[in-house]
């Protein structure tokens, strides 16, 4: 049962969240558009923000409903950890739902069809809320993962389980800060890929020319800001987060068995547990005792410390986060040639790079699917780290083949809904930005 309802729950989980990747980052996006139209007065931030918003909307959509069943999930697959720490992390989630349905829809709907019916400060109003909304939803969610990677403002009962004790310390966990900082960043990056993805395929085809090029050289600008920014600070200090508190889970990011003083960084290399040492490996010198503790000669310890029962599964989660790490690395090459080829005015007639740009967009949303396998299954066998495994958490009366069941309907169904939202989002670009309410032709 604990396999399967794992394996249920890694599945609806990856596939809902490849939407709030979407719908987080251009959320910002179109705050930001639709005050740089209020601030400048020119109508091109307003039109790009209502074409993006219309993206953004069948994303939206589409991320509620597959949100809804996880949900349905604590309490059929997970009631154990739900009775566990239910009163902890719970509370996050109704607030979550108020912040994501609520507030998003309604700014969304205010947004898109109040153009010529309310005031431009409220128009406005509904843009900001429209990002906000979202952004907030966001950090809700991680608030509740946060207590899960590092549980605080509890205490212990007499019957065993977590009790709540400080509202704002669980909101505002520390581990929670830079892991949503991260997760924000990477949202927005994937963002600014899909706009220059969808710009560079209107500038490729010679359709929708000045939309095109005044969206792209946004989302470049934007798009190397971000890369950088995704490895430091939010990358870095996350990462510190988890040498501090998982000790464990760096060791097997890294794949490093043995404890080490000046330990180094694995750039390649394949980890091999029964052998207990990485194969082929290319190594950077004491490059991973400086990222983890700001020392080149500090002691990194290696999983050969830790009772074997308590290591993550050491395979999954190295590959996990050098393919985040290593998409990472090519986001930020690319986004800094095209940063100079913006500077050298060869942006938009560079055909090689424009296609380089146009079939980069499904990577972005690999990377952070990759970076939060890499968290979540590096805290295994902790459901709940250091207080409750994995296995104690399951439902005890469901049983596999219910879950398997269920799991197979979850596959079709999401089939359906991955094909009608592809074909919804192709249909939007095919038309363009002119046919989006209100937009007048360039």
């Amino acid at each position: 049962m604990v396999i399967a309802a794992r394996i249920q729950f890694a599945f609806t989980v990856m596939f809902h969240y490849l939407f709030p990747i979407l719908t987080m980052g251009l959320g910002f996006f179109i705050a930001l558009m639709a005050t740089l139209h209020l601030a400048t007065g020119d109508r091109r931030w307003d039109d790009a923000a209502r074409f993006w918003a219309r993206i953004f909307a069948i994303g939206f959509v589409v991320g509620v409903v597959t949100g809804i069943p996880l949900e349905f999930e604590f309490g059929s697959n997970w009631s154990a950890f739900s009775a566990y720490g239910g009163s902890l992390f719970g509370q996050m989630l109704p607030m979550e739902g108020v912040y994501a349905f609520f507030l998003e829809s309604g700014f969304l709907g205010l947004f898109l069809f109040g153009r010529n019916r309310v005031g431009k400060w409220l128009h406005w109003i509904a843009g900001v809320g429209v990002g906000a909304g979202s952004l907030l939803s966001g950090y809700f969610i991680t608030a509740a993962n946060a207590w899960m990677q590092h549980p605080v403002g509890y205490q212990l009962g007499s019957d065993g389980k977590p009790h709540l004790v400080s509202f704002w310390q669980v909101l505002f966990n520390p581990f929670a800060g830079w892991q949503f900082a991260h997760v924000i960043n990477g949202a927005l990056l994937a963002a600014a890929f899909v706009i220059a993805s969808i710009s560079s395929f209107y500038l490729l085809g010679h359709r929708h020319q000045e939309f095109a090029r005044f969206s792209l050289r946004m989302a470049v600008i934007a798009g190397c800001l971000l890369s950088l920014t995704q490895l430091f600070p939010t990358g870095d200090l996350e990462g510190r987060h988890v040498a501090g508190w998982q000790p464990a889970k760096l060791a097997a990011m890294e794949g490093l068995f043995k404890t080490e003083a000046g330990a180094p960084l694995a750039i390649l290399g394949m980890p091999s547990v029964r052998q207990q040492r990485l194969l082929d490996p290319v190594y950077v010198p004491r490059i991973l005792s400086f990222l983890a503790y700001g020392s080149f000669r500090a002691r990194v310890v290696g999983l050969a410390a830790y009772p074997r029962n308590d290591w993550p599964p050491v395979a999954l989660t190295y590959y996990a986060y050098h393919i985040m790490v290593g998409l990472g690395t090519i986001f930020i090459v690319i986004m800094v040639v095209g940063a100079f080829l913006l500077w050298r005015r060869r942006l938009f007639s560079c055909r090689g790079f424009l296609w380089i740009l146009m079939l980069s967009l499904p990577f972005p949303f690999i990377a952070n699917e990759a970076g939060w396998m890499a968290t979540e299954v590096g805290r295994q066998p902790w459901l709940v780290y250091g207080l409750l495994r994995t296995a104690q958490g399951v439902s005890p009366n469901v049983a596999a083949g219910e879950t398997i069941f269920t799991l197979l309907g979850f596959m079709g169904i999401y089939a359906m809904l991955a094909l009608l939202y592809l074909f919804l989002t192709a249909r939007i670009i095919g038309a363009g930005p002119e046919t989006a309410p209100g937009v007048q032709s360039p």
